[in-house]
């Protein structure tokens, strides 16, 4: 009797045993968690759709005239053919210091749209803060991968906007500039993000 519960113990163990590499590959995978550049591209993302939304809210029967600033990072050399060459460093590098010089402009727009007590302050303030995370976020990645941090001159503007509708279209031109280069950073990061895992 004492054998025949000493065999059927060993047997049970031995299926047990058996069975250990099924429990263990039907344990559940662990999430992986966001990379940098997903964290990059999501926040592009939303600063795009509040750009959207501002511009519903500023949208002209009329044509606006266009290039009332000289001093915003230029677009027109930019284009979809370009995304897979890009270097991962100096891209970084070129987006943060563009971004540093919308922040400016944006926080310039803010300052005479207060004056003139316009509506969209409210959603301009977030947007601006939203800037500010994706600038802190993009400087935290570019010193973890050692790239350089460009600085570009700081633009004059002027100290006001005499007419509300100056406002408008300071607006109108800011918020269609920034879309574009908001579109364009977002798929650069998607672009760069299998170059930024082979890195980390």
């Amino acid at each position: 009797m004492k054998l025949l519960l000493d065999s059927s113990s060993s047997l049970l163990l031995s299926l047990l045993l058996a069975q250990l590499p099924v429990f263990t590959s039907a344990s559940p995978v662990p999430h992986r968690r966001s990379s940098d550049l997903d964290k990059l591209s999501n926040q592009t993302r939303n600063l795009m759709k509040l750009t959207q939304e501002l511009l519903k809210e500023h949208a002209f029967d009329s044509d606006v005239e266009s290039h009332r600033f000289r001093s915003l990072p230029e677009m027109s050399n930019r284009s979809a053919n370009d995304l897979s060459n890009l270097e991962l460093k100096p891209t970084l590098s070129q987006l943060h210091a563009d971004l540093k010089l919308y922040e400016h402009h944006f926080e310039w727009l803010n300052r005479v749209s207060k004056k003139h007590q316009h509506p969209a302050v409210p959603k301009l303030v977030e947007m601006i803060k939203e800037m500010k995370s994706l600038i802190n976020l993009l400087h935290r990645q570019m010193q973890r991968i050692e790239a350089p941090k460009l600085t570009n001159p700081t633009p004059s503007l002027p100290p006001h906007l005499p007419y509300h509708f100056d406002v408008l279209q300071s607006s109108h031109e800011l918020l269609q500039h920034f879309k574009l280069f908001c579109d364009w950073a977002y798929r650069a990061f998607l672009s760069l993000k299998p170059k930024a895992s082979a890195v980390q």
